[in-house]
């Protein structure tokens, strides 16, 4: 957990402590890369703004580790662009200031089964037209070429293919791969572009994850 404000900091640790998970505290953006570098961390909840430089060199430098914990961004910071940003620098999440605790605690444990493997789990590859999805490793073959993915976006082209040609909402793209109710719209939308770059042929007119207008997406199963 990273903020500079300690007030937060003991905040969070009470409710997560409460839900039996074991917390690391960072202060600053420096402390947090020191903590990644000597811990073996599975979630970061981390703030943007902070006296030694900011959040997003943090996601900088994970992305530039191609490795890391899955993050949640905890910020003040409202704008679209921001959210953007830190999604596509390989957030998982994003939660604005003022926050319920719960919900916190609540969106740190739906992220935390997702990325956690089950023995029951009933595939681990799954294969459809031209593209093979290993959701263990995160890592998608589309025609061949390899690409390595979020744990996000493994999760959404996960479902997209065990749904081929059928019409999924908005609301029900999201419950199920963030796994919580707070529907929103900015998240999916930037999780989706960042598919389509990887998958379509044609970004200006993709036909494998298709807009179906008012109401969400489709991915074609048609191998076309």
């Amino acid at each position: 957990m990273v903020d500079n404000e300690p007030e937060i900091r003991q905040l969070i640790r009470i409710h997560l402590e409460q839900a039996q998970l074991k917390v690391i505290e960072a202060n600053s953006g420096r402390q947090a890369v020191q903590c990644l570098q000597e811990n073996n961390i599975e979630l970061l909840i981390l703030d943007l703004m902070m006296e030694d430089g900011n959040g997003f060199e943090v996601l900088h430098y994970l992305r530039d580790v191609n490795a890391g914990p899955l993050v949640i961004v905890l910020s003040a910071r409202q704008d679209v662009e921001d959210k953007i940003l830190t999604l596509g620098l390989g957030a998982d999440d994003y939660v604005t200031k003022p926050f319920s605790p719960i919900e916190l605690v609540a969106r740190v444990q739906a992220q935390l089964r997702r990325n956690r493997p089950h023995s029951t789990y009933p595939v681990k590859v799954i294969r459809l037209n031209k593209f093979e999805l290993d959701i263990d490793n995160y890592i998608l073959r589309n025609d061949g070429m390899l690409f390595h993915v979020t744990p996000v976006e493994c999760r959404l082209l996960e479902f997209f293919m065990q749904n081929p040609d059928r019409v999924l909402t908005k609301r029900e793209i999201y419950k199920h791969v963030w796994n919580h109710e707070n529907f929103d719209a900015n998240n999916l939308s930037v999780f989706i572009s960042k598919l389509r770059s990887i998958l379509e042929p044609t970004k200006d007119s993709p036909h494998y994850i298709q807009s179906i207008r008012g109401i969400g997406y489709r991915f074609s199963g048609d191998g076309q």
